[in-house]
C-alpha cells in the first residue's frame, strides 16, 4: 500500500489548512503522562524499525518505485472515493514522487534510553520548504507504530527491576533472571506488528521468548545476528492437547514418556493441571524421582490455573497440605536442594517451575515476596509474561503524542504550543525549538530554544532527507538498558 494512505482521513487536507507561506513544522513525540503507579520514565524503543520499514522501505517499494502515474491515479481514487468531491489535489504527491526521498529530519535520543515524562524522544521537520505537510502527516503511523514497543520495554524492564532486587537478595544464580521472564504475549496481541514490536521489547530485557519472529525482527533492523549472540532462547514444551490425548489413566505414562524417551535430555516443560496439579507434585513425580534426578537437563512443571501467586508459593487458607504448600514447596518435599550462602533454599537443578498464566508486574513481586518468607530463592521460578501484560495497555498508558511546537511562515520562526483550559495540564504542550539534556544520568528538556542551541545537546540526527545515519544495534540497546535498570536498583 502507498504509506501515503496509512493516516487519519482529516490529515489529508492538512496542506492547505496551514497559513499561507508556511515552509517548516518541527514536531515531537513526547511520553507526557503515566497510569502505571511509580513509573515516571518510558523506554523510547522502534523509532529505527519505524524509519527502516516505512520511511526507507515502504516509500521505495510502493511509492518512488511505481510509476508516478499509477501512484497518484490510486491516490486520487482513494481519496476522491473516500471524501467526495473536494480540492485535496494530487501535485504535492507528484512533486514528492518527482524529489525521489523524503525530505525529513529526524532527530532522537538513543534508543534503549530512560526517558522522563514530558521529555521528547525525538523531533522531526522537513529540509525542503514546499514539503512542510509531510512532518505532521506522518503523526498517524508514527503512532500506530512506536507507541506499542515503546510501553512493552518499559514494563519490561519493571519486571527486570523485581525480578533482579529478589535474585540480588535470595539467589546465587542472579544471571538467571535474563531467562526467569518469558514472552507468552504472541497469540493475544493486537496483531502480528503488534506482537513482533511488543515481543522485541521484551527482548530489551531478557532473553526468553516464544515469539521467534521478533529474532527475525531484530536481526532485519536492529543488526541482531543469532549466530553470534543470544537474541531470543526457548525450551521444549507441552500443551494440554498433547497431555489431553494421552487420557487421564495415561497422564503418568505420559509424563514418563515425555521424561524418558521424547526428550531423555535437556529442558522441557510440562503442562501439569490439565486435570490435578497436586496429584502430579505429589503421586507422578515422587514415582519418577530417580529418572528425573539422573537426567542432563531439567524438568520443569507448569501449572496454568488459579491464582498464581497462592499456586506457586501456596494459600495459607488452603483447604489442604498441598493448596497451603504451593508447587514450590512441594516441589523440594520431593527433590531437596541446597541452601545457598545467602541462606534460601534452591532447588536441585533438574527440576523447576513455570507459572505463565495472568502474570503482573504487582503478582510478580508478591510470587518473589511470599517466596523470600518461606525461605525460597526467587529463582526457583519462571514467569510466563503474555497479553495480560503487553496487551492490555494503550497510547494513553504514557500519554504518547507527536505534537507540533515550531514552524516558519514566510521567512519567519513561529514558537506555536497547545494549552487547553479544560484541560488537567497532560495536554499541554512545550513550546518552540528543543534542547535537550544529560544532567547526573536525567535527561532535561529545554524548550523555546534557538536553532543554534537546537543543534546542540543530546538530540542527534538518525535520519536525513531519505538516508538513515545512525544504525543501532541489539547488544547496544541490551546494554543501555541493563545499565539504566543497575543505576536505578
Amino acid at each position: 500500500m502507498n504509506p501515503l494512505l496509512l493516516t487519519d482521513g482529516y490529515k489529508v487536507d492538512h496542506r492547505r489548512q496551514y497559513p499561507d507561506g508556511t515552509t517548516l513544522v518541527y514536531s515531537n513525540w513526547t511520553p507526557r503522562k503515566s497510569r502505571l503507579e511509580e513509573v515516571d520514565e518510558v523506554v523510547f524503543f522502534g523509532l529505527q524499525y519505524f524509519i527502516k520499514k516505512y520511511i526507507i522501505h515502504d516509500f521505495e517499494e510502493y511509492f518512488f518505485k511505481k510509476s508516478k502515474e499509477e501512484v497518484v491515479a490510486k491516490y486520487a481514487r482513494r481519496i476522491n472515493n473516500y471524501l467526495g468531491e473536494n480540492q485535496v489535489g494530487t501535485k504535492h504527491i507528484e512533486d514528492l514522487h518527482d524529489l525521489g526521498y523524503i525530505p525529513m529530519v529526524f532527530k532522537a535520543l538513543p534508543e534503549g534510553a530512560s526517558v522522563p515524562l514530558r521529555v521528547p524522544m525525538f523531533t522531526m521537520y522537513n529540509t525542503i520548504p514546499e514539503f512542510f505537510w509531510l512532518t505532521n502527516y506522518f503523526e498517524t503511523l508514527l503512532s500506530a507504530v512506536i507507541w506499542l514497543p515503546c510501553n512493552s520495554a518499559t514494563i519490561a524492564k519493571e519486571y527486570r527491576k523485581v525480578l533482579d532486587k529478589y535474585a540480588d537478595q535470595t539467589s546465587s544464580v542472579p544471571e538467571f533472571v535474563d531467562w526467569q521472564a518469558h514472552d507468552f504475549s504472541m497469540r493475544g496481541m493486537g496483531g502480528i506488528e503488534a506482537a513482533v514490536t511488543s515481543a522485541a521489547g521484551h527482548l530489551l530485557n531478557f532473553t526468553g521468548s516464544d515469539t521467534i519472529p521478533a529474532i527475525d525482527f531484530l536481526e532485519e533492523y536492529y543488526n541482531a545476528n543469532s549466530d553470534q549472540e543470544l537474541v531470543a532462547g526457548s525450551v521444549a514444551a507441552t500443551e494440554h492437547s498433547v497431555m489431553c490425548m494421552g487420557t487421564t489413566e495415561g497422564e503418568y505414562e505420559t509424563f514418563k514418556r515425555l521424561i524418558t524417551e521424547v526428550y531423555p535430555k535437556g529442558i522441557v516443560s510440562i503442562v501439569s493441571d490439565t486435570w490435578d496439579l497436586w496429584k502430579v507434585l505429589t503421586d507422578y513425580l515422587p514415582r519418577l524421582k530417580e529418572e528425573i534426578v539422573s537426567r542432563e537437563g531439567k524438568v520443569v512443571i507448569r501449572p496454568d490455573s488459579g491464582d498464581p501467586v497462592d499456586i506457586i508459593c501456596g494459600n495459607p487458607n488452603g483447604k489442604t497440605e498441598q493448596e497451603k504448600k504451593g508447587v514450590i514447596e512441594l516441589l523440594w518435599d520431593v527433590f531437596g536442594g541446597t541452601t545457598n550462602g545467602k541462606g534460601f533454599k534452591e532447588l536441585v537443578p533438574q527440576i523447576g517451575a513455570i507459572y505463565g498464566d495472568s502474570i503482573t508486574v504487582a503478582r510478580a513481586t508478591q510470587i518473589c515476596e511470599r517466596l523470600k518468607e518461606k525461605g525460597f530463592a526467587s529463582t526457583n521460578v519462571v514467569l510466563g509474561i503474555g497479553s495480560f501484560t503487553y496487551q492490555y495497555n494503550t497510547r494513553d498508558t504514557f500519554g504518547f503524542a507527536m505534537k507540533a511546537t515550531y514552524g516558519e511562515v514566510n521567512g519567519e520562526g513561529r514558537a506555536i504550543f497547545k494549552d487547553p483550559i479544560t484541560d488537567d495540564g497532560t495536554k499541554k504542550s512545550a513550546k518552540g525549538l528543543m534542547k535537550i539534556d544529560l544532567i547526573d544520568g536525567k535527561y532535561h528538556l529545554t524548550d523555546n530554544v534557538s536553532w543554534e542551541e537546537e543543534k546542540q545537546g543530546e538530540l542527534k540526527e538518525v535520519f536525513r532527507d531519505g538516508k538513515l545515519l545512525v544504525d543501532q544495534s541489539l547488544s547496544e540497546i541490551r546494554t543501555r538498558v541493563k545499565s539504566e535498570v543497575s543505576i536505578e536498583a
